[in-house]
């Protein structure tokens, strides 16, 4: 008897071994915020006290800048967020609907529906608080030869409440993932839902990962910082960032395979060791477990193919959630964080192709 030709789905399953990325396999909480994106000069940075490859938050100088950003003729709108845009990446990279969630809070105004809108055209399961009282979160990105300064008006983000993860319906969220991902940004926000993710994570042998994300986070955040960094199972940043968490803690070394190595060996709570993940622009990612470090060449870009580095970081921990949730080694982690890195700089903004053509 002819044995019956396998289908398309037998077919599948042979090809993978490797776990395909189940439903809301990963979950991401931050602060949900519109880009508000323009090129400007470097005059425009020196009038609002700027730096370039920096992320701030926005003081009272700063507001005026937003109305000015809106009026530049080539401005864009892009729904952003550093954790939102990892997890949009991610998202985009497994083309598996729905295979990550999103929670943040937004205001109940336009910009908030164009958040709404935006995520779930990308395929992200969002359970967005909104908030009565507060605009939508803007984050102004000023751009100069390819390179960004970020400055956030937290706004409706910064209001998010632990109450809200606490409804079953959100807490479900928690239940069903098995990698979490938030960036430091969200300390200043709400670190009780922070420490409420991280110790049921450590609790059911769960991947809990986060982001030293920006130099004033290590600096003036550091006690929440230190406080959930123990459950940290992966700790990514940029070497900018490294160095700063580094002076803070007293290292007195601004050699960032050193500073990778130190943090991956800061004491663990949970079953798992930490690895440290620290990317370099241009220059090789490092990647410190078991007391070594191995380094991982970029993707070279020549300059006139740069359009802006915004959401580079973030694309590179998207693209190497994707593979992670998947299980594979963490090369190929690194291959594929580079390769979305690559691709997102490339474009305006966090923003992406239909399909990614990565292998």
């Amino acid at each position: 008897m002819k044995k019956p030709k396998p289908t398309n789905e037998e077919k599948k399953e042979k090809s993978s071994p490797l776990p395909m990325a189940s439903e809301g396999i990963l979950l991401g909480m931050g602060n949900p915020l519109l880009d508000i994106s323009a090129v400007v000069d470097h005059d425009f940075l020196n009038k609002y006290d700027l730096q370039l490859n920096n992320a701030i938050l926005a003081e009272d100088k700063h507001l005026p800048m937003y109305d000015e950003l809106a009026s530049n003729p080539n401005v864009e709108y892009i729904a952003g967020g550093a954790t939102q845009n990892s997890i949009r990446v991610a998202q985009w990279m497994l083309q598996v609907p729905g295979a990550t969630s999103y929670m943040g809070s937004i205001g109940k105004d336009k910009y908030g529906e164009e958040m709404k809108k935006n995520s779930k055209l990308a395929g992200v399961n969002v359970h967005y608080y909104e908030d009565e009282s507060a605009p939508t979160g803007t984050c102004g990105v000023c751009v100069v030869g390819g390179e960004r300064s970020l400055i956030a008006n937290l706004a409706a983000a910064n209001c998010y409440k632990v109450e809200h993860l606490k409804r079953p319906e959100n807490w479900a969220l928690v239940e069903k993932a098995k990698y979490f991902y938030i960036a430091g940004f969200f300390l200043t926000v709400s670190p009780e839902s922070i420490q409420l993710v991280a110790e049921h994570a450590a609790a059911n042998n769960k991947v809990f990962s986060m982001n030293l994300s920006a130099p004033f986070i290590c600096e003036f955040f550091k006690d929440v910082q230190e406080k959930a960094l123990p459950y940290m199972d992966y700790v990514f940043g940029n070497e900018t960032e490294a160095r700063t968490f580094s002076k803070v803690h007293g290292w007195e070394t601004d050699d960032v395979e050193q500073i990778a190595l130190k943090i991956s060996e800061w004491p663990k709570i949970g079953g798992r060791k930490r690895i440290t993940v620290i990317t370099q622009g241009a220059d090789p990612v490092v990647v410190a477990e078991d007391g070594k470090v191995k380094k991982f060449p970029v993707i070279l870009l020549p300059k006139e193919k740069l359009v802006d580095t915004n959401g580079a970081g973030d694309a590179f921990v998207g693209g190497f959630l994707s593979q992670l949730v998947q299980e594979k080694p963490i090369e190929d982690c690194v291959k594929a964080g580079c390769y979305a890195a690559n691709v997102i700089i490339q474009r305006s903004g966090c923003t992406y192709p239909e399909k990614p053509d990565f292998n």
